[in-house]
């Protein structure tokens, strides 16, 4: 019988325990704790709350949908392709954003900072500089432009505001620095994007075309893309700078799309000019009454004993061109009625040709 003794002194023993702890877990006599002062913000906190605070109803959330058909009953069904992110620019209702966030899109929707959401046309776009423009015909009391600031003047280290949409989560702010100035990375249509802004500042899918503000809230890039290998953010991102985003929308918005400088010539297969062993750019044509021509730029011509190369463009500016992307890079560099000096080939001297840029069709 001593074993039962033990385990009744055993049992009796645990519900006194038991009793003892709820009776110290359960107060009924207990009262709220009181809560400390915390004392104000701190300056660096009130910057931040104050530029997402003026800064947030200018940002936008972008739905693109496509359209489907059953292959079964046939029957035409719409599906969310995609979302991103993207900022008014006027108040007559332009939207800028990523080329990438729109371009397959069937039909689009912008969801402005008050959840209102309106249907948006694509105004035009620059694929090469990944950035497209909408409208929308929401009233002009519901559109707040962002504030424009400027890239040209950026340092590495300076802080950075990031507010978008990433993975559906609208309205998020991420703070960060400038990690880097003068990057290059590769639009859709693999053509370079120069001068793009590395930063550390989160940026998730969602976030591309949002904006990237400095200290004063203005906007100093677009956000872009990530370096990631798992497609989330590592802290490293992309931003499309303001100057080239301000070059380029205005004319998107007048001419629904980018106005291209050219010279007014037809260059030759590069693989032509590799074949000859020559460096740079070979002129095949020059088109009648074009700033090449009025500028004595030559292209190939047949005579009687055979053909006469054209000029063949070394440099743009002195800088090197090797194939039609980096000379179309540099004449890029410039606006439509700029003018640039042409190291050219010609009947194997060098030779410099001053040309006028002209808007190319």
């Amino acid at each position: 019988m001593k074993p039962l003794y033990i385990i009744v002194i055993v049992c009796v023993l645990g519900w006194l325990a038991i009793q003892t702890f709820q009776s110290q877990r359960f107060d009924p006599n207990a009262v709220p704790r009181s809560i400390e002062a915390r004392g104000d913000l701190a300056g660096d906190e009130q910057t931040t709350i104050e530029i997402f605070r003026n800064a947030a109803p200018s940002v936008v959330y972008i739905t693109s949908i496509a359209v489907r058909r059953d292959f079964f009953s046939l029957n035409v069904y719409e599906i969310p392709q995609g979302t991103g992110s993207g900022f008014i620019w006027d108040k007559q209702g332009r939207v800028v954003t990523n080329y990438h966030v729109i371009s397959d899109a069937s039909r689009l929707e912008v969801t402005l900072a008050d959840h209102s959401s309106w249907k948006a046309v694509m105004v035009g776009a620059a694929p090469d500089r990944d950035l497209a423009v909408l409208q929308i015909n929401a009233p002009a009391g519901k559109l707040r432009p962002i504030a424009i600031g400027e890239s040209g003047n950026l340092l590495v280290g300076q802080k950075v505001f990031a507010i978008g949409n990433p993975f559906g989560l609208d309205q998020t702010l991420t703070t960060g620095v400038v990690s880097a100035l003068g990057r290059e990375i590769k639009a859709v249509t693999g053509r370079t994007i120069h001068d793009v802004i590395q930063t550390d500042a989160a940026i998730n899918p969602g976030n591309s075309g949002g904006p990237l503000l400095d200290s004063a809230g203005r906007l100093i890039g677009v956000n872009t893309a990530i370096y990631s290998p798992s497609g989330a953010s590592s802290g490293i991102g992309f931003a499309v700078p303001v100057g080239e985003v301000n070059r380029v929308v205005p004319q998107i918005i007048s001419k629904g799309r980018m106005i291209r400088p050219g010279l007014g010539i037809t260059l030759a297969n590069q693989r032509l000019t590799q074949e000859l062993g020559l460096d740079g750019v070979m002129i095949l044509k020059v088109a009648s009454g074009s700033s090449a021509a009025k500028a004595g730029l030559q292209g190939a011509r047949q005579v009687r004993e055979g053909l006469v190369l054209g000029d063949i463009i070394l440099a743009v500016n002195g800088k090197p061109v090797k194939d039609y992307d980096s000379l179309r890079d540099e004449l890029e560099r410039h606006e439509v009625g700029d003018s640039v000096t042409l190291t050219l080939l010609r009947d194997s001297a060098n030779v410099e040709v001053q040309v006028q840029l002209e808007a190319m069709n």
